[in-house]
C-alpha cells in the first residue's frame, strides 16, 4: 500500500505543470494586427493594379535587356568611374574625420561629456540618409560630383565613427595597461596600446565604407549631382529603356566587382596571408 502511495505521488511529481497564460500576447498581436491593417489603408495601394504588375515588370525587363543599346557603353563607364571617384573621395574624407574623432568617444579615452556629444553626434549623422545631407548641401555646392563626396563623407562619419570607437573599446587591456603603467599619455596609449591591436579592423571597416560609398553614389546621382545615376535618371526619363538596361548591367558589373574585390583584401587583412 505504502509502495503504491510512493508511485503515486511519483507521478504526481512528474507532472509538467501548466505555463502560466500572459494577457500580453493577445494584446500585443491585436494591436500589431491593427497597425497592419491601418497601414495599408492608410499608404492606399491601387490594389486593381496590382494584378497588372508581373506582366508590366515582365515587359519592361524585356524592353531593357532583349536588346541593350551597347554603343553607349564607353559613357557609361565614364559616368561609373565618376561614381567611383566620388565614393573614393567621400571614404577618404570621413576615415580623416572620423577616426580620431572615434578614438576620444571610446569608453576609458575621453570624458564622458565628450564621449557623450561624440556618439550623440554619430548617432544624428545616422539617422539622416545621405540622399537628404546631398540635398542639404546642395545649396552650397550645386549640382557637382563635390557634392556627392561631401554627403557620403557626412554620413561616413556617422558610421565609421560608431564602428570606431567599438573597435577600441574590444581590444585586449593588457597592451593599453602595458602603456599607462609605462607612463604613457592619452595619445601614446592609443598610439602604442590601442591602434596595433586595432588597425586591422580599422582597414576593414574602411574598404567595406567604399562599398557602401560606391552602391550609394550610384543613388546620389539621381538627384543629378553626376555618375552613373544621373545618366541613368535621364535615360529613363526619355524612356530610353535598351538604354537603361545596359546601365544597369554595367552598374550590378561593377558594383559586384568592387565587392568581391574588397572582401578578398578584407578577409586578407582580418584572416592573414593564408586566408581564401
Amino acid at each position: 500500500m505504502s509502495a503504491t502511495l510512493a508511485r503515486s505521488a511519483a507521478a504526481a511529481s512528474r507532472v509538467v505543470p501548466v505555463r502560466p497564460r500572459s494577457v500580453w500576447r493577445p494584446i500585443s498581436t491585436i494591436g500589431v494586427t491593427i497597425v497592419v491593417v491601418v497601414a495599408f489603408w492608410s499608404v492606399q495601394v491601387p490594389w486593381d493594379h496590382l494584378a497588372d504588375l508581373p506582366a508590366d515588370l515582365a515587359r519592361y525587363t524585356w524592353l531593357m535587356f532583349s536588346s541593350p543599346e551597347w554603343s553607349k557603353l564607353p559613357e557609361a563607364l565614364w559616368q561609373t568611374w565618376r561614381s567611383v571617384e566620388m565614393a573614393w573621395v567621400g571614404t577618404v574624407l570621413g576615415i580623416l574625420v572620423a577616426t580620431p574623432v572615434s578614438l576620444f568617444a571610446a569608453r576609458g579615452f575621453g570624458p564622458v561629456w565628450l564621449r557623450g556629444a561624440l556618439r550623440l553626434m554619430f548617432s544624428v549623422i545616422r539617422a539622416v540618409p545621405e540622399l537628404i545631407i546631398a540635398i542639404i548641401i546642395l545649396s552650397v555646392t550645386g549640382l557637382t560630383p563635390l557634392t556627392g563626396a561631401l554627403a557620403l563623407a557626412v554620413g561616413g562619419i556617422g558610421t565609421l565613427g560608431k564602428w570606431g570607437y567599438e573597435a577600441v573599446e574590444a581590444v585586449p587591456v593588457g597592451p593599453i595597461e602595458a602603456a599607462r603603467a609605462a607612463g604613457g599619455s592619452t595619445p601614446q596609449v592609443l598610439r602604442w596600446g590601442v591602434w596595433p591591436q586595432a588597425q586591422p579592423v580599422f582597414l576593414s571597416f574602411w574598404l567595406y565604407r567604399f562599398e557602401i560609398n560606391v552602391r550609394s553614389s550610384a543613388v546620389l546621382g539621381l538627384i543629378g549631382v553626376g555618375g552613373i545615376g544621373d545618366m541613368l535618371t535621364s535615360y529613363t526619363q526619355y524612356r530610353e529603356w535598351s538604354t537603361v538596361g545596359m546601365l544597369l548591367i554595367v552598374v550590378i558589373v561593377v558594383t559586384m566587382a568592387i565587392d568581391a574585390a574588397s572582401g578578398v583584401l578584407r578577409r586578407r587583412i582580418m584572416e592573414g596571408p593564408r586566408a581564401r
